[in-house]
């Protein structure tokens, strides 16, 4: 923020569809794999820097931390393990950067995350006709922050280190059945256990992160940017909420750390045309396919990302950018329960095209 010599605000539009079909290869259900499982989704952001000094500037964000949304229909092999799945949030992050000296900047934020997750489940009913249903629909607000630093080691050159804190929602929702009578035997069971009439709290953490980035310029139309994080995925605590047996509602789904790496380039073209190209790598929260689950099949990640920008006058630019994100197979190996059955496969294709479009106005 403090490298801005007036306020501004940038607002934009991010559009994600993803690609993503199951492809059963071993299963003891019925049902085989899925047609796409994805569903287009569009988030708007809203940015603005207020200059109160040349060295003291405000900002407040308003944007998305993270999301996902998978709908596998309610006929598919892997029915037991997850139908519909979707984790939303809306994130509002009022900010301070201050220019500590020509070469330091310093900066810190709030972070107050708004979280939404709705789950829907089938449930085995042997001998009695059809499936049941589990429903569970929660939200909850968490808080954390941010701190950044930057350091400008010449006009031609910088780099900045970022922390972003843990945020921790709890979502919290009376289990809600469908068609699960309780004269049928597997209802008669879940209800002599407690478990129809439980509740279920389910801790989704937002990982902490830390990130380094550096700015490299090579000439005045050319400059190359690198970035580097780690992110504690190892805290997500994300849940499978399903019933393998007669007393239970969820399952919890271990992940790992993960890093990030990513380069890009600027290229000036001509005065009033920027271009820009990306590429970056994610590593797979999930080392081993038995721990994978349809709930939320997170793999390695590869990105590919080019995007224009457009200087319509000195005060007002426009820009567009397209993002490749390659998935992984994601290869799922669940041995189950005999009431959830044996789920082997893996997603193929599984793609996630990401659109973006913003434009700045300074004043």
């Amino acid at each position: 923020m403090t490298r801005l010599d007036r306020s501004q605000m940038q607002g934009g539009l991010l559009g994600l569809y993803p690609k993503t079909k199951f492809k059963v290869q071993e299963t003891t259900e019925s049902g085989g794999g899925v047609g796409n499982a994805g569903n287009f989704a569009a988030a708007p952001t809203l940015y603005y820097v207020h200059s109160l000094k040349p060295d003291l500037k405000l900002g407040l964000g308003l944007g998305s931390y993270m999301g996902a949304g998978l709908d596998y229909g309610n006929n598919w092999s892997g029915r037991y393990y997850a139908e519909k799945v979707s984790l939303t949030t809306a994130v509002i992050n009022p900010t301070v950067g201050y220019r500590v000296s020509p070469w330091l900047s310093l900066g810190g934020g709030v972070n107050i995350v708004y979280g939404d997750m709705s789950a829907r489940t089938a449930i085995d009913t042997p001998l009695d006709e059809g499936d049941g249903r589990l429903k569970f629909d929660a939200t909850d607000v968490g808080y954390g922050f941010n701190l950044g630093a930057l350091f400008e080691v010449s006009p031609r050159t910088r780099f900045g280190i970022t922390y972003a804190s843990q945020v921790d929602l709890n979502f919290k929702d009376d289990l809600r059945f469908k068609n699960l009578p309780d004269t049928g035997i597997r209802g008669t069971l879940l209800k002599a256990s407690g478990v129809l009439d439980d509740s279920l709290k389910v801790n989704w953490n937002i990982p902490q992160q830390v990130a380094v980035g550096a700015y490299q310029e090579l000439t005045e139309a050319l400059a190359l940017v690198a970035t580097v994080n780690w992110q504690d995925w190892s805290n997500f605590g994300l849940a499978e909420i399903s019933v393998p047996d007669n007393k239970t509602t969820s399952v919890k789904i271990d992940w790992k750390d993960t890093y990030h790496v990513g380069l890009g380039a600027y290229y000036r073209v001509a005065e009033p045309w920027l271009l820009m190209v990306g590429w970056a790598y994610d590593s797979s929260p999930i080392s081993k396919s038995k721990d994978r689950s349809p709930v939320l099949p997170v793999d390695r990640q590869f990105r590919y990302a080019a995007g224009v920008q457009y200087d319509w006058s000195k005060d007002f630019t426009v820009g567009a950018a397209y993002t490749l994100i390659d998935a992984g197979d994601s290869k799922i190996n669940k041995e189950g329960t005999p009431l959830t059955g044996q789920l082997k496969g893996k997603y193929d294709p599984n793609f996630i095209h990401a659109f973006n479009l913003n434009v700045v106005y300074r004043f």
